[in-house]
């Protein structure tokens, strides 16, 4: 164990000893409070248990991973895809694997879970995939030079991409939309 992980451990043990509680009990305090934001439980516990923010905050990290202090980018990647598409994006994840599918014959580059998008990057990122709204996928793109197609729109300097393509359908992933997406896979490598 790591001397962040013992840091940890030991932070877990003082606040079992302020609390007079486990941290299985205290978990399960946490389901029972019906709480599923991480700052509502952190403030219900800041209320309800006297813990100071730091305290709080710790718990609920543990508690909202299950028990562990695991950091949630170490989940599978189905999972993480859950996560993201979940819902009232659902209908969207279709979209992600027809992008993902064409992408993974360029060759090797690597995938990178964010909240509520996946960033792909050789040397540099590349792409960025994700819905947007319930009702908007989002292919972000980077790449320094013009690019000539109607559904590509140019984005101000200085943000994550130069340009975006509102998708709101795997069918509109064409051979023309790929060719754009291979220049900026190019162009970070």
């Amino acid at each position: 164990m790591g001397t962040v992980e013992q840091a940890l451990e030991t932070q877990l043990s003082n606040i079992e000893k302020k609390t007079g509680k486990s941290r299985t009990a205290l978990m399960a305090d946490i389901t029972a409070s019906g709480k599923t934001k991480h700052g509502d439980i952190v403030a219900w516990l800041k209320s309800g248990y006297g813990l100071g923010h730091g305290d709080a905050n710790t718990l609920t990290h543990f508690s909202l991973r299950g028990g562990t202090f695991e950091a949630p980018e170490n989940a599978a990647a189905d999972d993480v895809l859950d996560a993201i598409y979940k819902d009232k994006k659902a209908h969207q994840r279709p979209i992600h694997e027809a992008l993902m599918a064409a992408i993974s014959g360029f060759g090797e580059f690597e995938i990178a879970s964010k909240q509520g998008y996946v960033s792909l990057r050789r040397k540099k990122q590349f792409a960025m995939l994700g819905p947007k709204t319930n009702d908007r996928f989002e292919l972000g793109l980077n790449l320094k030079e013009a690019i000539d197609d109607p559904r590509v729109k140019a984005l101000p300097p200085g943000g994550m991409c130069q340009y975006v393509v509102p998708l709101t359908e795997a069918a509109q992933i064409d051979d023309s939309l790929m060719a754009i997406v291979k220049r900026a896979y190019d162009a970070a490598g």
